[in-house]
């Protein structure tokens, strides 16, 4: 039996690059990884693997990242735990996500302009030292 359990992340992104990129980086770093293509799918994955952190894309096809997150928010316990950090290709001025974001411990965004994948890999470890 293995008593180091390993982290669990799903990354929710509908660009197939990026999304093999991150979950690559993720299995070299130790991360137990599941993948969707957008938000409909991250929403099923999310509620049955539970994992420890969701990296969330915020403009998908089908459901986007905000309205995936609120479904997510109003499950129950878990749910509302899980951290998630959004990746954006808007800026943080942006009006419309601003209202969207809620500001809270649990949620953080990213803009994908502003991060290569280490930066990505650094902060998510980060928040899983600072929920432990």
């Amino acid at each position: 039996m293995n008593i180091f359990k390993k982290n669990t992340i799903l990354i929710v992104e509908d660009e197939v690059s990026l999304r093999n990129a991150l979950c690559d980086k993720f299995k070299r770093e130790g991360f137990n990884v599941f993948e969707a293509k957008d938000g409909e799918v991250g929403l099923v994955v999310a509620r049955k693997e539970k994992p420890d952190i969701i990296l969330l894309d915020i403009v998908m096809p089908k459901m986007d990242g905000m309205s995936m997150l609120k479904k997510l928010r109003a499950d129950g316990p878990w749910s509302k735990s899980v951290p998630v950090m959004l990746l954006t290709n808007l800026g943080a001025d942006d009006k419309e996500m601003a209202k969207d974001i809620v500001e809270d411990e649990l949620t953080s965004y990213l803009v994908k302009s502003n991060w290569a994948i280490n930066d990505v890999v650094k902060k998510v470890k980060e928040r899983l030292q600072n929920k432990a």
